[in-house]
């Protein structure tokens, strides 16, 4: 067996990227022995420490973890590595049992927002809701996903926006009353460690499909019932989206859904 192998021939085996060899080169990893022309020649013992960091980065250990075990290698640090590797696939185990829950939950919530019942005001009862509630007021989509996002990171929870109905926009109801349908004065994201709560109790719920143009013709519908009902009406319109641009990139496919606190006098 050849002693010597170029970076060439080691990136092709390993299927690593030359610079991530000069990289380990230089945290001292490996030690190339350099060629006459001044080509990097890889020995065997440059081998076996290549077997041991593409497994362990694989887990997802640091260059310094590595590199420290490289330098001390021992029964006892290996029994200590070998634990740590194991630690490591649970915690990953965990987290692909979370994100394979969340996924489910997601497809049920895409199934479900394909079957609502559109275009009628319906009477639903809520429990509280924590929630996270950015007030910032904004007039075009592209300005709700940054504030989205600003929103979304003072969450601990992992939470996504392709398949949930937990993000919409807060419209306040003097404006809606006035004709402005689409004046935003925030947006919100439903969350377990949220600080702000949607309270428990009745709302009015409208669903429709197409862009939020449609808010002209719904939001008056609900104010509307509301009066014939004789109910008192909180104070924002929460506009929810089931099904926007980030799931379809046809706009007659998605799905809003409006909700109004109310009570009874």
């Amino acid at each position: 067996m050849k002693q010597y192998f170029k970076i060439g021939e080691i990136s092709k085996l390993y299927q690593i990227g030359v610079d991530s060899l000069r990289y380990y080169e230089e945290l001292g990893l490996l030690t190339p022995k350099r060629g006459k022309n001044g080509y990097r020649l890889y020995r065997l013992d440059d081998i076996w420490r290549l077997n041991v960091i593409r497994d362990l980065r694989g887990l997802g250990f640091s260059m310094e973890r590595i590199r420290e075990y490289l330098t001390n290698r021992s029964i006892d640090t290996t029994e200590l590595l070998l634990n740590e590797e194991l630690n490591a696939i649970h915690r990953k185990m965990a987290q692909l049992r979370q994100l394979q829950s969340n996924v489910e939950q997601r497809l049920a919530t895409l199934q479900t927002a394909k079957e609502q019942p559109l275009e009628t005001v319906t009477e639903i009862r809520l429990p509280a809701r924590s929630c996270h509630v950015l007030y910032s007021g904004y007039q075009k989509d592209e300005e709700m996903d940054i504030l989205m996002k600003q929103l979304l990171n003072q969450s601990q929870d992992n939470l996504y926006i392709i398949g949930s109905n937990h993000i919409g926009s807060l419209i306040p109801v003097y404006a809606a009353k006035s004709g402005q349908f689409r004046k935003y004065e925030g947006v919100f994201v439903i969350a377990e460690d949220g600080l702000d709560i949607l309270p428990e109790g009745l709302y009015l719920s409208y669903s429709y499909r197409g862009n939020n143009n449609h808010n002209a013709v719904a939001i008056p519908r609900l104010l509307s019932y509301a009066t014939e009902k004789g109910y008192r009406i909180g104070e924002e319109i929460l506009e929810l989206l089931w099904v926007d641009i980030h799931q379809s990139a046809n706009p007659e496919e998605y799905i809003t859904e409006l909700q109004i606190h109310v009570s009874v006098p």
